[in-house]
């Protein structure tokens, strides 16, 4: 059955009169927000859409890109995963696909290959109680709340470190919680997660990496409490949640030296 859309009729009036005394071809000058007036009027599209110029297949198109991106994305962390340090163009002839396409799906998801860098004593971490899949291998965010990210930075500020943890939605590619300490723990990502939570509804899948201020009891249990399945990287892999690297390495540079507050 159809979904069926029911809002005031001012909304038809107001489409119709800027047609009528405007002039104006909504297919050609109207705004998104004027064409989803359109799709949600009293009067079935048959009846309205011709005022507008517009066919009714028009109003339910749905843009192929962003899914296609979402498919090149998946195949080429699949690459990164048998060789981490591949750049654009490796990657590119490993998946036969033009070298330009590969650059602008690397940008727009944050995904870097592995650089070697300076050696730092070596960490063992505690084996984790649980092993989270990847969903976002298998996943596409198609609406807003769908998919969450998250991780944390740190920022030197007078000598000391300031850490920030963001909840990132996947889809609006927008901040929806934050928080601010001086230790990195599971309070700060757990103050973050609950900052978006008191504001938004809760996500389908909860994407981190392996870090024990994700692992934490504490932390998984809040996200089972409200029924949101959990996604992680896997450890090695950190281009898997390369959505909030790429965000914080925008973030600093925006935000300049610290010290000058």
């Amino acid at each position: 059955m159809k979904k069926s859309y029911r809002v005031a009729p001012e909304i038809k009036e107001q489409i119709i009169n800027r047609i009528k005394n405007e002039g104006v071809s909504v297919s050609v000058a109207a705004s998104e927000h004027e064409k989803e007036m359109i799709r949600t009027s009293v009067l079935p599209n048959s009846e309205l859409v011709p005022y507008a110029n517009l066919s009714r297949s028009s109003l339910y198109y749905q843009p192929k890109q962003p899914i296609k991106d979402w498919s090149l994305k998946c195949r080429i962390e699949e690459v990164l995963r048998e060789h981490p340090s591949y750049g654009h163009k490796r990657l590119a002839l490993a998946l036969k696909r033009n070298k330009k396409a590969v650059i602008r799906a690397m940008k727009l998801f944050g995904i870097k290959p592995y650089r070697r860098r300076a050696r730092k004593p070596f960490k063992i971490n505690k084996p984790s109680d649980c092993c989270y899949p990847n969903l976002l291998l298998v996943s596409c965010p198609f609406y807003e709340n769908h998919i969450w990210a998250s991780d944390f930075t740190y920022i030197p500020f007078k000598g000391k470190f300031v850490y920030l943890a963001t909840i990132f939605d996947l889809f609006t590619r927008k901040v929806k919680g934050l928080s601010v300490l001086t230790n990195h723990s599971v309070q700060l990502t757990a103050n973050a997660l609950l900052s978006a939570l008191i504001h938004n509804p809760r996500p389908a899948i909860f994407h981190s990496d392996n870090g024990t201020e994700y692992d934490a009891k504490d932390f998984r249990t809040i996200l089972e409490n409200v029924g949101s399945l959990i996604s992680r990287s896997k450890p090695g892999c950190p281009w898997e949640n390369g959505y909030q690297e790429s965000f914080y390495s925008q973030f600093k540079v925006d935000l300049g030296d610290p010290n000058r507050f």
